[in-house]
């Protein structure tokens, strides 16, 4: 019984080292004639972190080369398009100056340099998924420090800076997006702004966001009530949120 057991282990074993090598090498075929269904363009949406590059020589020839490899319009996703600056690009930072106050604390509108950034997209044929965030200086509840000068090598958190902070004023807040979303309307029509979409901030569970949970949902709905102020017709969605763990989770493994 011993020998006829062990040729028979022997074969089960040479078996499955063949499955287990043929797994290892798929083999795929594709049958380009057959139809089954319409193929949805998933992979026509692109994002980065330095709005400032978008207008730049480099950014409008990689954003060209883009918008003509797809059938149908690329929407694009950038951050840092109202956090408070000069405007000159940096790794992983980005400025619009969107926002500023007088010294009585009257709010003041400057959409030069985000009209720069959204007709560079419009003119290629090109949509925004146009992220609301991060938050203006003067609006944050922990303004300093504001500007960061991260470098590869440092760690990431450098980033987070006053842009992360909920607003001191929730009111201003849902103005400057109700002004934002009716610029658009007016530079660039109705038709064309009811064809994006909307999000409020970037991975609130992470570390992109500094204030409590239910800080973020109050920032959400008075980002939202702005924006359908202005535009009823608007799309938001969100949150785009950094993978499926909780913040807290996410803090007890550091």
């Amino acid at each position: 019984m011993y020998k006829p057991l062990k040729r028979c282990l022997s074969v089960i074993l040479s078996l499955y080292a063949a499955a287990t090598l043929h797994a290892q090498n798929p083999e795929i075929k594709v049958d380009l004639t057959k139809e089954i269904g319409p193929m949805k363009p998933v992979w026509a949406w692109f994002g980065y972190d330095e709005p400032n590059y978008t207008y730049m020589k480099d950014g409008k020839k990689l954003l060209s080369e883009i918008a003509e490899l797809s059938p149908v319009p690329v929407y694009v996703r950038a951050h840092s398009l109202l956090v408070s600056g000069d405007g000159v690009a940096a790794l992983k930072w980005g400025s619009t100056n969107a926002y500023t106050e007088d010294a009585n604390g009257n709010p003041i509108y400057n959409w030069r340099i985000v009209d720069s950034i959204f007709d560079t997209y419009v003119s290629r044929g090109m949509k925004p998924l146009a992220q609301i965030g991060f938050m203006p200086e003067a609006l944050s509840t922990h303004p300093t420090p504001y500007r960061h000068y991260w470098k590869p090598g440092d760690p990431y958190t450098d980033i987070i800076t006053g842009w992360a902070y909920p607003p001191k004023d929730y009111d201003k807040w849902r103005n400057l997006v109700y002004e934002w979303v009716k610029h658009s309307v007016e530079r660039y029509g109705q038709k064309e702004v009811e064809s994006w979409y909307w999000e409020v901030w970037n991975e609130p569970n992470g570390h992109y966001w500094k204030g409590t949970r239910e800080e973020f949902y109050k920032l959400y709905d008075y980002a939202a009530d702005g924006l359908k102020r202005a535009l009823p017709t608007a799309k938001i969605g969100g949150i785009n949120i950094a993978g499926t763990r909780s913040k807290g989770a996410q803090e007890m493994d550091q």
